[in-house]
Order: structure tokens, then C-alpha cells, then sequence
């Protein structure tokens, strides 16, 4: 359906929805699914009780998983094969400005360099934005025991964080899309109305916006 967009990465805060359209459109492309394994991280829990003291061994436990399950897809490159992530690599930058301290950024930076693997980027990038308020309520119907000591603060943080990023961000084309009353895991219509935005897109940069 979409021969331009082999490679597409779902990005936004938590909460946003991005693993569950990973999930729906790689089932709808018949392409590999390649998830982030934040269940996995065991700095995590503490992480949220504890920023200030966990937000380095964090990031690096992060920045190490997300480095291993980037590198076996240069060799997917080579034969074209079409996959759907909720992540990019790139993100990990962001969260370490917001979190570490300048000396502690600095030493990441460093490892960040050293570890990339220097992967072609994204065909498409969906970036899921959603007001800080409706992100919360997704993370608490969930129901994650070591995520309920996220808030609304850090959220807006989070989500400042994720404006700026991909204010900046042309590596790729990118579709913004506004989330908030859209529901593309339950509800196929808006994930039809998502599909045909994207076979319509022309631009290095547009919007999907859909009103209450």
C-alpha cells in the first residue's frame, strides 16, 4: 500500500498510543514489528519514585537495548523488507538533555556516539502529540504499578521535550498527528482515515488533525 514508506517509526511521549499504531499498522502492512523492550529495563520502576538518582543508569540501559535491536536492521535494509517501529534511536537524546545533569550528558553523549549504528533513516515518521492531561489518563487506565508515580508535570515536560525535538527534526518526512480524539486501536475508521492521510501525504512535513 505504501511503496514509498518501507520503513516507518511511531514516536510520541507516553501515553500517546504509538505501540498500539505500531502494532496495527505492521498487521495491516504485513511488515516486522520492532518494539522497544521498556518492560525489560529494571531501572525503570525506581526511575519513576526516584528520577534525579536513576535517570543515568536508565537512559544507559535504554540506550544500549535500543543500539542492539537497531543494528540487525542495516542488514534488513539490504533487502528492502518493510518494518514498523515505536521508537527511534534518536529519541534517546532527548530524554537524556531533559534528565541528566550536564557531567552525566556528557559521558552519555560520548557512548551515544560510540554505539550508533549508522542506519539510513526512516521513510515515515508518525509523531503522536496529545495534551499532557489525556496522556496521564491513558497511563493510568493501563494501570503499570511502576508508572503511577508519573504526573502531570513531568508529562508536560516530556511533552515540551518532544516539541522541540521534532521541531528540529528533517531527517525524515514526518506526519504530526494530534491523537487526542482519535482512537486508531479501537475504532477502524480513524485508523482508515490515518492510512489515507498517509498515502496522501506530499510533503516533507504535514498535520492530521481531527476535531472533537
Amino acid at each position: 500500500m505504501f511503496s514509498r514508506f518501507r520503513h516507518i517509526v511511531v514516536e510520541g511521549p507516553i501515553g500517546a498510543g504509538k505501540t498500539s499504531l505500531a502494532r496495527k499498522l505492521a498487521a495491516h502492512l504485513s511488515a516486522e514489528l520492532i518494539l522497544e523492550n521498556a518492560d525489560e529495563n529494571p531501572f525503570l520502576p525506581r526511575f519513576y519514585e526516584d528520577r534525579r538518582r536513576y535517570a543515568l543508569p536508565v537512559q544507559l540501559f535504554f540506550l544500549v537495548s535500543r543500539v542492539d535491536q537497531a543494528r540487525p536492521l542495516l542488514q534488513n535494509e539490504l533487502f528492502g523488507s518493510a518494518r514498523v517501529a515505536d521508537f527511534m534511536l534518536e529519541k534517546d537524546l532527548l530524554f537524556a538533555k531533559l534528565l541528566l545533569d550536564d557531567a552525566e550528558y556528557r559521558l552519555y553523549h560520548q557512548l551515544y556516539e560510540g554505539l550508533k549504528p549508522q542506519a539510513n533513516a526512516p521513510d515515515l515518521v508518525i509523531y503522536l502529540q496529545a495534551k499532557p492531561s489525556a496522556l496521564l489518563e491513558r497511563v493510568r487506565k493501563r494501570g503499570r504499578s511502576y508508572e503511577r508515580q508519573i504526573n502531570e508535570t513531568y508529562l508536560n515536560e516530556l511533552s515540551k521535550a518532544y516539541s522541540e525535538f521534532f521541531y528540529h527534526y528533517d531527517a525524515s518526512p514526518l506526519l504530526i498527528v494530534n491523537s487526542e480524539n482519535l482512537n486508531f486501536a479501537e475504532k477502524d475508521a480513524d485508523f482508515e482515515l490515518l492510512l489515507q492521510r498517509i498515502q496522501d501525504m506530499r510533503g516533507a512535513r504535514e498535520f492530521f488533525n481531527l476535531g472533537a
